[in-house]
């Protein structure tokens, strides 16, 4: 089956690319670039690097903005989706987890032009998705926290063991979602099987307000290395 993902460069999109891309065909990435950093539906933070990730994967990405207006958003969605259609894709799949405002939206849109929709983390555990992307060989760093519990220091923190026993231990005390979902931090992929070069970071900034108590790392430069 011609599958395209809707693609943030983040470790549950990107996942869920990998593992639907073993029984079918990628042929496209898609993102979207939300003028509203409280997107309701779409992926933020260092999003333009996406370009490059396609770029690591070799896959035709197709890139477009949106207003940031939730209405718009989803009409915006529905546009780029019935563009991939024409190309001759049959599935779109998302990396959404635990989100019934995502997945009810993107299942309808789908539903509308005779889509498929694949979620392959849907309703999954949220360690044994952590735990198996670190077992699949995938390098992830956090580049955004905005929960209790998650500080300057995670900005750049690599996901590892060690981070997942932390996760585990913030969801004990402030119920946090593991995997983020909820907002409390965004991640970048840098290097996993799809990738045929890694993420190299040349430079960045970290920015931190105490009011919010959140924080973001922007990637200023970064570019493909051979592995």
């Amino acid at each position: 089956m011609k599958i395209a993902s809707l693609f943030s460069g983040g470790k549950d999109s990107t996942y869920a690319t990998y593992l639907c891309s073993k029984e079918n065909e990628l042929k496209y990435l898609i993102t979207i670039e939300s003028k509203n950093k409280e997107s309701y539906i779409f992926h933020t933070t260092n999003i333009k690097i996406t370009k490059l990730l396609a770029k690591a994967m070799n896959i035709p990405i197709i890139y477009a903005k949106s207003s940031g207006e939730e209405k718009e958003e989803l009409i915006d969605l529905e546009k780029i989706l019935e563009i991939v259609k024409q190309k001759g894709v049959e599935a779109i799949v998302s990396g959404v987890i635990e989100s019934n405002y995502q997945y009810s939206r993107v299942n309808r849109i789908c539903d509308s032009l005779g889509l498929m929709h694949i979620a392959p983390l849907w309703k999954r555990d949220a360690v044994e998705i952590l735990k198996n992307i670190i077992k699949d060989g995938f390098e992830v760093i956090i580049t955004l926290v905005a929960a209790h519990g998650l500080d300057a220091s995670w900005l750049g923190r690599k996901i590892d063991e060690d981070c997942i026993i932390e996760l585990e231990k913030l969801h004990e005390k402030y119920k946090i979602n593991i995997c983020g979902e909820g907002g409390e931090f965004e991640t970048l992929v840098l290097d996993c099987p799809l990738f045929n070069k890694s993420i190299k970071i040349e430079s960045f900034e970290k920015f931190w307000d105490n009011k919010t108590r959140s924080g973001e790392l922007i990637i200023k430069k970064a570019r493909l290395i051979e592995k």
